[in-house]
Parts: structure tokens; C-alpha cells; sequence
């Protein structure tokens, strides 16, 4: 019986072809039936999505993925490091934990979820501060499918303007691919490469959490898919495939990211959030009120 549910569930999302419905369609699952650990949608979602965003890869050529590099990645790298040092800063004067602030400030900074769970085991954090700050971003992330392309609708911004406001403002890789692919495929091209620009910040942010908490780790804690993402790319530029391979390869990255985000609904944890302490959410909303409107004037 879930499973028939599930995909029903999956089916639906698929059907109706936005990003916002497919996250709230997951969501919605895991209050109609119990999804164990172990389930399907809990063990692959990421995977797929990721999966989704290498299909992409395949469709950008290099000369595409530097005439948008060249505009907006100083731009990119100068906002990452101020809003962590931001994130530090206000995490400070609110009272929030050292270990839980700096959580905060790897996710919001970079890639969310990915690069709080890559951080977390060099400063030793305890699950108490990564559950709840995890659950944090997931809901942000969450609302921002759904509100960004509103703003964005609302603002009059063009696909590139939306894609590379998305790729600043929002932090999980999932919600900035999901909020753009509401606008079109450039949207999500630009969003693509900006945002995995922003996730490369991973290796020396590892780095540097190894030596500030005089931690050692092996691995440097950069995803493997956006290793799969550039040599996809590359791929491109050396076959330079028609036209209609690059639709195909684009409508699989559809797909996948309908489906990714639906499983990621899925694995919403419900304990976690009830675990949600005021001070942590307080710093994250109030950085996340200072980043939209900073991301929006930067892409202006």
C-alpha cells in the first residue's frame, strides 16, 4: 500500500510539472502514510536529483557555462564569503552556539544541507544542533519554491536575472534548480552554473574548518556529481550533440528534479523540527531577510 500511494503521489507530480507541487506532494505523503527509513524515496531522492542536474551538465557547453561564469562568479565568491561571516557575526549577537552558527552559516553561504552535513563531522557538532539546523534550511528551501518564482513573476526579472538571483539567494541546489525551472531552461542553466560555483566553495570551507577546530578528515567533502556536472559539460563541448539530444537530455533533467524534490519532501523529519529552538531560526530568517534583497540588487 505506500508504495502504490507514493506513486500515485509521484504520478500526480510528474503530471502537473511544478517544481513548488512536487516538494508539497512529498511533503503532503509523509502525513497520509509512514515512511520508514529505509524507504525508497528516502534512500535515492537526493541521488536522483543529482542524477537530474549531470543530464543538465550534458546539455551546457564550456563556451555557455563561461560567458555566464565571467558576469556573475567574482559576484558569487564575494557574496559567499559575506554572508558567512555574517552568519558568524549575527550568530554571536543573538546567542546562538558557536557549532550551530557556523552550521547556519556553511548552508546558507553555500549549498544548505550539503555542506552542513560535510562541516559536521570536522567541527564534532552533536545531533542536537545539526538536526534542528538542518530542518531549518530544508523549510526555507521548501517555502522558497514557492515564493521565489511569485517575487520573480512580480519583479518582471528576466530568465538570466531569475536564474542567477536564485543561485545567490536560495540554498540548496534542489530549490534553486526547482525555483528555476518555473521561469524556462535558461533560467535553470544560469541557476546551474552559478549555483554549483557557489557549492565548489565546499572544498576550501572543509579546509578551513579542519584547521580552525583542529580537525582532521579525509576527503575534502565535494560532492561527486558536480564532478559528473562538469565533465558533462566538457562532454558537450567535444561532441557538440543536435539540437534534439539536447532536449532529451533536458527533459530527463526535468524528470529527475520533479522526482528528486518529491522524495526530498519525503524525507522531511518531524522530530527534528519540533526541536527548532528560537534563537537558531531567529538568525536564519533574519540573514535569509538580509540576502534576498542584497542577492536582488546584486543581479541588478
Amino acid at each position: 500500500m505506500p508504495y502504490v500511494l507514493t506513486l500515485i503521489f509521484l504520478a500526480a507530480a510528474l503530471w502537473l510539472n511544478h517544481a513548488a507541487i512536487a516538494l508539497i506532494l512529498g511533503i503532503a505523503l509523509t502525513y497520509v502514510i509512514f515512511i520508514p527509513k529505509d524507504f525508497f524515496t528516502k534512500k535515492y531522492g537526493t541521488k536522483i536529483l543529482q542524477t537530474g542536474i549531470v543530464f543538465l551538465g550534458g546539455s551546457i557547453s564550456v563556451s555557455q557555462v563561461a560567458t555566464i561564469s565571467k558576469d556573475y562568479l567574482p559576484w558569487v565568491s564575494g557574496f559567499v564569503l559575506g554572508t558567512f561571516l555574517l552568519v558568524i557575526l549575527l550568530g554571536k549577537l543573538i546567542g546562538v552556539t558557536k557549532r550551530q552558527s557556523y552550521l547556519l552559516a556553511s548552508g546558507t553561504a553555500i549549498c544548505g544541507g550539503t555542506a552542513m552535513a560535510s562541516v559536521a563531522p570536522v567541527i564534532k557538532a552533536k545531533p542536537e544542533e545539526l538536526l534542528p539546523a538542518l530542518s531549518i534550511i530544508f523549510i526555507l528551501n521548501g517555502l522558497a519554491v514557492i515564493i521565489f518564482p511569485l517575487l520573480g513573476a512580480w519583479f518582471g526579472l528576466t530568465e538570466e536575472q531569475f536564474g542567477s538571483w536564485v543561485a545567490l539567494a536560495i540554498h540548496d541546489t534542489a530549490s534553486v534548480i526547482g525555483a528555476a525551472s518555473v521561469l524556462g531552461e535558461r533560467s535553470v542553466e544560469v541557476a546551474a552554473t552559478l549555483k554549483l560555483g557557489r557549492t565548489l566553495w565546499i572544498v576550501p570551507l572543509v579546509l578551513f574548518s579542519a584547521w580552525y577546530f583542529r580537525e582532521k578528515r579525509n576527503g575534502l567533502g565535494l560532492p561527486l556529481f558536480i564532478v559528473f556536472f562538469l565533465l558533462a559539460v566538457a562532454l558537450n563541448s567535444l561532441l557538440n550533440p543536435p539540437e534534439e539530444i539536447n532536449l532529451v537530455l533536458k527533459n530527463i533533467n526535468k524528470i529527475c528534479l520533479l522526482t528528486g524534490l518529491f522524495c526530498i519532501g519525503t524525507q522531511i523529519d518531524k522530530s527534528a523540527i519540533q526541536e527548532i529552538t528560537v534563537k537558531p531560526l531567529t538568525l536564519a530568517v533574519l540573514i535569509w531577510a538580509i540576502v534576498i534583497p542584497t542577492s536582488l540588487w546584486v543581479i541588478y
